[in-house]
């Protein structure tokens, strides 16, 4: 089956990004496919590389990272959401007059037709959180 999985809520603040992880790994485990994770809303925090939880805390950002080095996942966080959020990668940055970049290894800055795109592609859009 061809899963697209939407992300809204950040990391620490809800139990989504943690939810939507494990089912996105579990998934491709059991030999299902991610046609693209889309993180909206509140859940582009997850894409930002300056995330520095306590050494006891899980990482969550790293985890989505890894999770998508290993298995080439598509991690879009989405343009507009992320530009409120200050979460911007060279490009946009340098588009917006800033000095530096955050998005984190692994993500993706795109548009909403990224989301249209994976409900049409997938099989089932899964969406963690409000």
């Amino acid at each position: 089956m061809k899963f697209g999985v939407v992300v809204n809520e950040g990391p620490y603040t809800h139990q989504a990004s943690d939810s939507a992880y494990q089912f996105t790994k579990e998934a491709i485990a059991q030999g299902h496919e991610i046609i693209r994770v889309f993180f909206y809303h509140d859940g582009v925090n997850n894409g930002t590389r300056l995330t520095v939880p306590p050494g006891d805390d899980r990482h969550i950002q790293n985890n989505w990272s890894e999770l998508a080095k290993e298995h080439n996942l598509d991690m879009v966080v989405c343009i507009a959401a992320a530009q409120r959020r200050g979460i911007l990668d060279e490009n946009e940055a340098k588009r917006q007059g800033k000095d530096a970049d955050n998005i984190a290894e692994g993500f993706r800055i795109s548009g909403l037709g990224q989301l249209i795109e994976a409900g049409i592609q997938a099989d089932r859009l899964v969406t963690f959180g409000d």
